[in-house]
């Protein structure tokens, strides 16, 4: 029974069954090491065997939207610490990346 629920969920198509876990306003609040420690609580749930399937699915789901934001927020971090080694006057400016970007 379980296992021909499952196959109906994933024959849907992806906007059917997806709902993200973390909203867009509360993954721009996240600080890299909010995120990173959510992950690893999920991560630790995952590897405990005793989530159901349904829930297992759920939390991987939430973990790659996690893992996401911790890109993000490390690709930040290295451009701004570029942005440092470029600095011509040796005065230390922050650009954000996304004024960075739109002056490249």
């Amino acid at each position: 029974m379980a296992q021909s629920h499952l196959k109906q969920v994933l024959k849907r198509p992806a906007a059917a069954h997806h709902r993200p876990t973390v909203d867009e306003k509360q993954a721009a609040k996240l600080s890299f090491e909010q995120a990173l420690a959510k992950l690893e609580t999920i991560v630790s749930a995952m590897e405990s065997g005793d989530t159901p399937l349904a829930q297992l699915l759920a939390q991987f789901e939430e973990g790659n939207q996690l893992l996401k934001i911790c890109e993000g927020r490390l690709k930040d971090a290295e451009m701004k610490i570029e942005q440092l080694k470029q600095a011509r006057d040796g005065s230390v400016t922050f650009t954000s990346p996304e004024a960075a970007a739109t002056e490249a």
